[in-house]
C-alpha cells in the first residue's frame, strides 16, 4: 500500500508539472520520495519512462514555441553532461547517490526561491555560460532528474525571453534529454523492468493530472501551491543529504 501511494503521487506530480502547475518543483519531489522505498538508482530509472510519456503532452501544448538558438547552444554540452552523469550513476554506491540527490534537490529548491530576482540582475550574455548551463543540466538531469535550475537560470537571464518561449524551449530541451537518457540507463543496467511493468498503471494517472493542472492554473494561487510543494521538498532534501 505504501508503494502504491508513493507511485500514485509520483504520477500525479509529474502530470502537474508538465501541465504547468508548480514548474519543476513537483518533478523534483518524485525521486527523493521514491528513494524512501526503493534503491536510488532504480528510482532514477523508473521516473524516466513516466517523464517521457508526460513530455509528449507538454510538447503538444508548446509545439514550435521554442527558441532554436538556445537548443543549439546547450544541447551538445547537455549530452556531454549526461554522459558524465551516466558514468557516475553506474559506479556510485546507493548511500552516496542519496546524498547527491538530496544536494541537487536542495540546489533546485534554493534556485526556485531566488529565481524571481534573476530578471533584475544586470547581465551580459556569454556563450560559455550557455555551454556550462547545458552541461550542468545534463549532469543533474541524469543523476536525479533535477537538471532544470542551471538551464532555466540561463534562459531567465536572456533579454526578450517571453514566458511561452521560455516554457517551450525548456520543454523541448528536456524532452530530447529524457529520450537520450533511456538507452543510457538500459546500457548501465539500472532498469528494473519487472517493477516498471508493475507500475504501468501510473501512466494512466498522468493525462488527467495534466488536465487538472491546466484547470487549476487559473483557479488557485500558484505561489501558495509552490510553497506547499517546497516544504516537503526541503524536508526530503535535508533527510537524504544528512540522515540517509
Amino acid at each position: 500500500m505504501e508503494e502504491i501511494i508513493v507511485f500514485a503521487l509520483t504520477g500525479i506530480l509529474i502530470g502537474f508539472s508538465k501541465g504547468g502547475l508548480g514548474g519543476p518543483v513537483p518533478v523534483a519531489l518524485t525521486v527523493p520520495m521514491l528513494t524512501l522505498i526503493i534503491d536510488p538508482q532504480v528510482a532514477v530509472a523508473l521516473i524516466l519512462p513516466l517523464l517521457i510519456f508526460a513530455d509528449a503532452f507538454a510538447l503538444y501544448i508548446y509545439w514550435k514555441q521554442w527558441d532554436r538558438r538556445y537548443i543549439k547552444l546547450m544541447l551538445l554540452p547537455g549530452l556531454i553532461g549526461m554522459a558524465v552523469g551516466m558514468l557516475v550513476l553506474r559506479d556510485i554506491d546507493p548511500v552516496t547517490l542519496k546524498r547527491i540527490i538530496g544536494g541537487l534537490t536542495l540546489v533546485a529548491l534554493v534556485f526556485k526561491v531566488t529565481s524571481d530576482h534573476l530578471a533584475t540582475l544586470t547581465y551580459v550574455p556569454q556563450k560559455w555560460h550557455g555551454y556550462f548551463a547545458g552541461w550542468a543540466s545534463g549532469f543533474g538531469s541524469t543523476l536525479a532528474n533535477v537538471g532544470a535550475p542551471p538551464f532555466t537560470a540561463y534562459l531567465l537571464l536572456q533579454p526578450k525571453m517571453t514566458p511561452r518561449r521560455f516554457v517551450g524551449t525548456t520543454t523541448l530541451f528536456f524532452a530530447v534529454m529524457n529520450l537520450t537518457k533511456l538507452p543510457g540507463y538500459i546500457a548501465i543496467d539500472i532498469f528494473d523492468f519487472d517493477r516498471l511493468i508493475g507500475i504501468a498503471w501510473v501512466f494512466v494517472l498522468i493525462p488527467p493530472a495534466v488536465l487538472v493542472a491546466r484547470y487549476l492554473i487559473d483557479h488557485i494561487n500558484q505561489q501558495v501551491f509552490e510553497w506547499l510543494m517546497m516544504v516537503p521538498l526541503a524536508v526530503l532534501s535535508l533527510y537524504l543529504l544528512f540522515l540517509s
